[in-house]
């Protein structure tokens, strides 16, 4: 099963995150991709350089970014497992990092299952 978990900050301290967070957030994605779990991560811009497109009433309507939002999207991973325990295992580790590695920081990490194609086969 593949899942996409994604992180939103919802309050850091100023400057940028510590030398030996990054160091240990390295470690772990190349410990997640040894273990074949790991398929794809990435930071995301702000809200600013995007945009929102929504159906309103019946209209299409695109908005460019920033959003006025409480938490700020910052990035994403996508994992391949076996369960659900698996992908919150993996991102429990993440925002662990996190606690312990940069005091103050806070955030939160939804773990999302993606669609299969049999998920949607007519019924046998």
């Amino acid at each position: 099963m593949r899942y996409l978990v994604t992180l939103k900050v919802t309050a850091r301290p100023d400057g940028p995150p510590p030398a030996d967070l990054m160091e240990a957030i390295a470690k772990l994605g190349q410990e997640a991709t040894e273990a074949g779990t790991l398929l794809d991560t990435s930071g995301l811009a702000g809200s600013a350089e995007g945009a929102r497109v929504e159906v309103s009433g019946g209209r299409l309507i695109v908005s460019d970014g920033p959003f006025a939002e409480a938490k700020e999207l910052i990035s994403y991973a996508l994992y391949e497992v076996r369960s659900k325990e698996e992908a919150v295992e993996w991102a429990t580790r993440f925002l662990r990092l996190h606690r312990d590695l940069w005091p103050g920081w806070e955030g939160e990490a939804d773990v999302l299952r993606l669609f299969r194609p049999e998920d949607f086969a007519p019924p046998a």
